[in-house]
């Protein structure tokens, strides 16, 4: 009987931190499109003369 509990905790989890690995990858995702919607943004917007020495 406890071998059985075990395995079933053990099960929990790894299905638990399954979960939570899935949402840092669709976190990272929402991040990274951010980040690039920002790069565009500051090209279209940020075109004026006071930020040209400052670019990457």
């Amino acid at each position: 009987m406890t071998a059985i509990l075990l395995v079933l905790l053990v099960a929990l989890i790894l299905v638990g931190v399954g979960f939570v690995v899935k949402m840092i990858w669709w976190i990272a995702l929402a991040v990274l499109i951010v980040w690039l919607l920002g790069f565009l943004v500051r090209g279209l917007i940020g075109s004026d003369d006071r930020n040209r020495g400052r670019r990457w």
